[in-house]
């Protein structure tokens, strides 16, 4: 399934990274002050930053020294220690981003990156967002992804309806901009994120004890003994307990990212550190993750699968628990604030001053898993024009609330993200066929497929990471993009040679030329892809509401991810292929990989790139005091940002939202 599988993980990583700029947080971020004195904080305006994918040396002149993390305690309780770089920046020394680590001196140089980023980010901070990525984003929920295609095989779903199930399980992910906005709006027990990111790990366990009892109970074979209606009412249960992982994945990775987004835009100079820190362990967590899931896939035991996955969801739960993630505590005592019921209260001036972004954050958030219910449970083809309907009026809403330079961006967005039709499904079942399936063909079995390839896929996705940053970084944004759109679209090529059987008549064993071609080229293809698309999500954001936008505008990238899959399970459903059993017909499949994964992509997402402005990565996509859009209702417009103000938190979101309000109310 490593074609599928990447895909998933993939997209994963493109969710992730379009993920990593924004932030859930419509507050700004409060430090506390190192004199001792617990009531007392410095209110820091969060000034708009994008992601420097270059060095930022030359960058920092201008921003503000000021150590990150202060000495001391916040709010609730958790001790943050200023690290020595800290210390000095305080004295006037402008904070560098820290040096990538380098082929020359592997080790020496990432001991020195660790320390530097220690420097903006705290160490308990750092340690729990590597546990979420290595254990869940890269561990419990590539579990459930890599399962997806032999288990929902072996109890004889079609390659159609299992991408279906596979969009369904994603779901949880586009649903991102609502849980940012329940949790910004419902502070649980005096947190925004503790609370609900406690929640999630408790909703994963659910779905991982429910799986076991499925399979230790023998549902399964009971399930296909009694015949296809059985196994179908099996299968929609096994997708809602995937996607109870999946739901835990996605909000622990929109509440770290919601933090670490704040403290990029209180100190850019840190550059994209905390990026490749996070790729890198969402990566080591998939290579692990796909060491053992291939040979117990195999050998059946899904049981084995399912602990590990339930061990995987719990290492969260204490550092979570212990406040890990730095965040101020939330009292009734607040303008604004109301208590709801017991331990939960409700940010209900915030909600007066910005209910629009709200509510349209909020629907196009829940609109995913609705879609992915009624194409799943109900028919697919009301679910796509349900879909496009929704498309159409979050468009025609952007046109109408944003400037014309945010609106050109977002319909780019928004067509890229349609326009990869994903037919991973069909691909996975072929190559994983049996020799009565289709008797000239790979028959890769697991241990391959999802293993031994997908081993070699992370390896190259960690070169991918360090390709982009050295060769393509400096790279204008329409360029690049035209780039991995060519590319990424020519890739697909090496699924075609195998299917056609060329490489055969070449000489060229299967499992030789799909490891160095699929594995090795589609893989660094799609974080080349991935990269400048999370600069972009980083950079199309106003100030004042940064992480509205965020959500707003990578919840609808999302969506039209899941519509793209959704419209992938119509295409293989409607061009007639049979992929399960023992007389399988894949002989569409060469046609739709020329038109689907070639041409549509080239022939959509190329003008798309035009709509991009053709700016460098280093430089903002949007001018927004050139945009005027964010002047208040007399006019005047808000001097940019120090940095360094101390303004009362209260009176910087009430300028922030005079500029605002008018447009969007």
């Amino acid at each position: 399934m490593q074609r599928h599988l990447h895909e998933k993980i993939n997209s994963l990583l493109l969710l992730n990274n379009t993920n990593m700029h924004q932030s859930h947080s419509q507050r700004s971020f409060d430090i506390e002050d190192t004199s001792g004195q617990s009531n007392q904080t410095n209110n820091i305006s969060l000034p708009p930053v994008g992601i420097n994918l270059m060095d930022t040396t030359d960058s920092t002149s201008n921003i503000d020294p000021s150590p990150l993390i202060g000495e001391g305690r916040d709010a609730g309780g958790s001790d943050y220690s200023l690290s020595k770089k800290g210390s000095d920046a305080g004295n006037g020394d402008a904070l560098q981003a820290p040096q990538a680590p380098t082929w020359r001196h592997p080790v020496a140089s990432t001991k020195t990156y660790f320390e530097e980023l220690s420097g903006f980010f705290s160490w308990k901070f750092l340690s729990w967002l590597a546990i979420d990525q290595c254990c869940i984003s890269g561990g419990s929920f590539a579990l459930t992804m890599a399962m997806g295609l032999p288990l929902f095989k072996e109890l004889g779903i079609g390659a159609s309806r299992q991408q279906l199930y596979m969009s369904m399980i994603m779901s949880p992910w586009a649903m991102k901009p609502f849980i940012g906005v329940a949790s910004d709006l419902f502070p649980i027990r005096g947190y925004n994120k503790r609370s609900f990111a406690i929640y999630s790990i408790v909703i994963g366990l659910i779905g991982c004890s429910m799986l076991l009892a499925l399979y230790h109970s023998g549902a399964a074979e009971t399930a296909v003994n009694q015949g296809e209606g059985a196994v179908h009412a099996l299968s929609d249960i096994i997708v809602i307990c995937f996607t109870a992982v999946s739901y835990e994945a996605s909000t622990l990775d929109i509440l770290g990212e919601g933090k670490y987004a704040e403290l990029m835009r209180l100190h850019p100079e840190s550059g994209s550190s905390i990026i490749s820190f996070k790729f890198g362990w969402a990566l080591f967590g998939t290579i692990l993750t796909t060491t053992y899931v291939g040979p117990l896939a195999d050998g059946g035991y899904w049981h084995v699968l399912f602990w590990i996955a339930l061990v995987l969801s719990l290492t969260p739960f204490y550092p979570t628990w212990a406040g890990w993630i730095p965040e101020k505590l939330r009292t009734l005592e607040e303008p604004g604030m109301v208590k709801l019921c017991a331990g939960c209260l409700y940010d209900r001036g915030t909600f007066r001053e910005k209910r629009v972004p709200f509510i349209v954050i909020s629907l196009c958030g829940l609109s995913a898993p609705l879609l992915a219910a009624l194409t799943t449970f109900a028919d697919l083809a009301i679910g796509l024009a349900f879909a496009a309907m929704l498309i159409t009026a979050f468009t025609v809403a952007t046109y109408f609330i944003f400037p014309k330079t945010f609106f050109w961006v977002f319909l780019s967005i928004t067509l890229s993200s349609v326009s990869w039709i994903s037919i991973g499904s069909a691909l996975g079942y072929y190559y994983t066929a049996t020799e009565e399936c289709v008797p000239d063909g790979p028959h890769f079995d697991y241990t391959y497929y999802i293993t031994i390839t997908g081993i070699v896929g992370s390896l190259v996705n960690f070169f991918a990471v360090v390709l982009y940053q050295n060769f393509l970084s400096t790279w204008r944004f329409r360029p690049v993009l035209i780039f991995t759109i060519v590319i990424g679209s020519l890739s697909c090529f090496v699924d075609l040679i195998i299917i056609m059987r060329w490489n055969v008549r070449l000489g060229i064993p299967d499992k030789l030329f799909f490891l160095l071609g699929n594995a090795v080229f589609e893989n660094l293809v799609g974080i080349l892809q991935s990269i400048p698309m999370s600069s972009i999500y980083a950079k199309i954001a106003p100030p004042g509401m940064e992480s509205a936008v965020f959500a707003y505008t990578v919840g609808i990238a999302n969506f039209c991810g899941m519509v793209s899959s959704l419209l992938g399970s119509g295409v293989i459903k409607w061009s007639g292929m049979v992929t399960v059993g023992n007389s399988c017909d894949f002989d569409a499949l060469p046609y739709l990989i020329v038109m689907f994964r070639i041409m549509v992509p080239m022939l959509v997402g190329i003008p798309a790139a035009f709509m991009i402005p053709n700016v460098l990565q280093t430089e903002n996509l949007i001018d927004w005091e050139a945009e005027r859009w964010y002047e208040d209702r007399s006019g005047n417009v808000r001097p940019p940002e120090s940095g360094t103000g101390t303004e009362d938190e209260t009176s910087v979101e009430e300028v922030e939202d005079s500029r605002i309000e008018h447009h969007l109310l």
